[in-house]
């Protein structure tokens, strides 16, 4: 069996779906079905596009309820379950603070424009009756950025395990599902990207089969006053977090992994005793640059192949 690799663009991101196949048409009728998937998912819940479910959702906020299908209730499962989980930090009607924070120019929000932005957050108070959802307040939204790419790069990997794959991986911006390991057995060689060094690997991971997803502070972020600014906000205060500057976490699939890696952001210095008692194998620079990571350590970047792929 050959690799393949087929690029495609979707969510605003470059993304790629790697797998082992017998000739290029049937990787790329694979590939077309994963790719679908990931299309399908960001049009039903992108908050970009009027007739998704998300903006039909923000749109109704405080007029009406919403009727909603089973895959959206179990992702507000999902949701709620994560905000139970912790202690209210990640919280999907926290998108609004995006009204006040723009990565793209070095200006930090003042408390009187955070204040009625924060007066709109809050899980507890999304209704739910049935299938019928309902945002009670005008102006509150909620948006599955938090844990939508990595939900629908577990999708897309089921897509390919319908299709047969067995030996492959799904790539969205760095956010993975690794279906099972190459042909021959070897795993994938993932090296994670160095948050302060552009071009740089700061570790590498060998993954068989799993999710790997990175949250960290040096894609959407700004310097300013000696301190980085960025775009992982505290639902409490409204300000970016602070103590980590990447963390990576490889889990069963790239939800849980992606939503690890999340709450350790949120929960700062905590993160890590969240890390270690997770039982998950992970990597995470803090703000010092120190490295941290479980007993038993990731393999180091000096022993990268060359077949490697960058992400985070």
């Amino acid at each position: 069996m050959n690799i393949f690799r087929i690029g495609f663009r979707a969510m605003a991101s470059d993304n790629e779906v790697v797998l082992a196949a017998a000739d290029e048409a049937g990787a790329q009728t694979a590939a077309r079905h994963a790719i679908a998937e990931v299309q399908r998912i960001e049009y039903k819940y992108s908050r970009y596009r009027a007739d998704s479910i998300v903006s039909r959702l923000n749109a109704a906020a405080g007029h009406g309820p919403v009727a909603c299908d089973a895959e959206t209730l179990g992702l507000l499962d999902y949701a709620a379950a994560l905000h139970q989980a912790s202690d209210g930090l990640f919280d999907i009607t926290a998108g609004v603070l995006r009204r006040a924070w723009n990565f793209k120019e070095p200006r930090v929000p003042s408390a009187a424009e955070l204040a009625p932005l924060l007066a709109l957050i809050g899980w507890p108070r999304v209704q739910r009756d049935g299938d019928r959802v309902m945002l009670p307040l005008p102006g509150m939204e909620i948006d599955f950025g938090g844990f939508g790419k990595e939900y629908a790069a577990d999708r897309a990997a089921a897509a390919l395990a319908q299709q047969g794959v067995v030996h492959g991986y799904v790539n969205l911006a760095g956010d993975l599902n690794v279906l099972g390991p190459r042909p021959d057995g070897r795993p994938w060689t993932i090296a994670i990207r160095h948050p302060r060094q552009a071009g740089q690997v700061v570790a590498t991971l060998p993954v068989h089969r799993g999710g790997l997803a990175t949250s960290g502070d040096y894609e959407r972020a700004f310097d300013l006053d000696g301190r980085r600014w960025c775009h992982v906000l505290d639902p409490s205060s409204g300000m970016p977090v602070t103590h980590w500057q990447s963390v990576s976490v490889l889990a069963a699939n790239a939800t849980a992994a992606g939503s690890a890696a999340t709450l350790a952001m949120l929960m700062q210095a905590q993160g890590l005793h969240f890390l270690h008692s997770s039982g998950l194998d992970f990597l995470a620079i803090d703000h010092q640059g120190e490295l941290h990571m479980p007993a038993e350590p990731l393999q180091s970047a000096q022993h990268a192949v060359n077949d490697r792929q960058t992400v985070g």
